[in-house]
């Protein structure tokens, strides 16, 4: 037999039966390789569209789930039966969905005209508000409508959405006449708008709401690119304001000083709420207790259906529920930036922006006072808590940001191909035995 050459050598690393070790840099291209194909697909035309779809229909359903759960006891107080407070908030969901749906197929121009009509809807539904006998105090806040039986409507919740639709109208047509290199003409009407609607608002005393309404309009001016010192100086005048008010109330002083309370006190006390609401999260562990298994919705927890909610979905959920919680609103609010961010339409971008702050802006007030880091703002976790007033405005504001996510050039050449009949237009040609042959479009699908 010939000799073996030394070029046919078999390799050192296998002598003694051992297996060559695996070169580090495999396992760094194919990290990479996941990387690359995880932001081929993040940026993709539809990929924004059924982020926000998808994540607002998960967040609204488990929403619904949680506050069956958590509102049973609180229905069978008040001698009703346990699917009371389910039964009012399904219905809400129907009528937000059919909102949402409505809102995502209107087209921009027809958004645009509806802003002027909102706001002087809201502004004088607020004004009734305020009315005897027609306005109702609920929790010491006089800012609800009774629409008979056991309806009733909160008109600021609409003060929000009007204020996006207007704010960003009014933005959109100084943009277009180049007014908004002017600090008067980006701060007039805009700011003297959103304060009449905060005056309205803290005429009822609902601090929270007012918060929300503040952080919308932050959002508005940073998205028109509002100048460092200009917004400092509206952030400097709202802290004022805000401070003052705080100072001036005992109640909202005593919220403060419940940051971080773990002694609930006796029965009224005021940090009841607050340790109760640590307590649920505590005892919730890495998966909860289980569905309906919450010991703090008992009596214990205050509110446990509608601010604290996301207390009793850490007891019966735990860790990962609150987690899975956060990451659909993380990415509802990834991808309402991105809308708002490839956009060339200006009102587009001040709204997507606008209605984005407002979602990610209540949702960190709401856990952040659930988590005992800010003070009990008295504000639902949007799309999750009960009440059909914050829901419904809510699911619109949703339905918007769909509509521009459909509005993308890349987005709607790929919803234009799934159409019937778009083969036509897209230039596919039909061969011979069933095979179709496809020019392929300049872009990703």
């Amino acid at each position: 037999m010939p000799s073996r050459t030394a070029g046919t050598r078999r390799p050192s690393a296998v002598r003694g039966g051992g297996r060559a070790p695996t070169p580090p840099r495999a396992s760094r291209g194919g990290v990479r390789r996941m990387y690359e194909q995880a932001r081929r697909a993040w940026d993709r035309p539809l990929t924004a569209y059924y982020v926000i779809l998808g994540a607002a229909l998960l967040i609204t359903t488990l929403g619904l789930v949680m506050v069956y759960s958590a509102s049973m006891i609180t229905a069978l107080r008040y001698d009703l039966v346990p699917s009371y407070f389910f039964r009012k908030q399904f219905f809400a969901a129907v009528l937000g969905t059919a909102l949402l749906l409505v809102a995502s197929r209107m087209p921009v121009k027809l958004h645009r005209a509806l802003a002027y009509p909102i706001l002087v809807g809201a502004v004088f539904l607020m004004v009734l508000v305020q009315i005897p006998g027609i306005g109702r105090a609920v929790g010491g806040n006089q800012n609800w409508i009774s629409l008979g039986g056991p309806f009733m409507l909160q008109p600021s919740e609409f003060g929000k959405l009007a204020l996006i639709l207007w704010g960003a109208d009014l933005l959109a047509r100084k943009q277009d006449m180049k007014l908004l290199t002017q600090w008067k003409h980006m701060l007039v009407p805009l700011v003297p708008g959103a304060f009449l609607l905060l005056g309205l608002i803290m005429l009822g005393g609902d601090m929270g709401t007012a918060i929300v309404l503040t952080a919308i309009l932050f959002g508005l001016l940073w998205t028109a690119g509002a100048p460092t010192r200009l917004f400092v100086g509206v952030l400097a005048v709202a802290g004022v304001i805000g401070f003052l008010l705080i100072k001036t109330s005992s109640n909202r002083m005593k919220r403060f000083a419940c940051i971080g309370a773990t002694d609930p006190g006796g029965e009224g006390a005021p940090c009841l709420q607050a340790a109760h609401g640590i307590y649920a999260l505590a005892s919730g562990g890495w998966f909860g207790s289980g569905l309906g298994a919450s010991v703090e919705k008992w009596g214990q927890l205050p509110e446990a259906h509608t601010d604290f909610i996301f207390a009793v979905t850490g007891e019966e959920l735990g860790l990962a529920g609150t987690l899975s919680v956060l990451a659909l609103f993380a990415a509802l609010g990834y991808a309402g930036i991105r809308v708002a961010g490839r956009t060339e339409d200006p009102f587009v971008r001040y709204a997507a922006g606008g209605v984005t702050t407002w979602i990610t802006a209540q949702a960190v007030i709401n856990i952040g006072a659930v988590l005992g880091l800010l003070p009990i703002a008295g504000v639902p976790l949007p799309l999750f808590s009960y009440g059909g007033s914050a829901l419904l405005p809510t699911m619109f504001a949703v339905g918007l940001l769909i509509a521009f996510a459909r509005q993308e050039p890349a987005a709607k050449a790929a919803l234009a191909m799934r159409r019937p009949g778009w083969g036509r237009r897209a230039g596919v040609r039909w061969k011979s035995m069933r095979r179709r042959v496809k020019k392929r479009p300049s872009g990703e699908r």
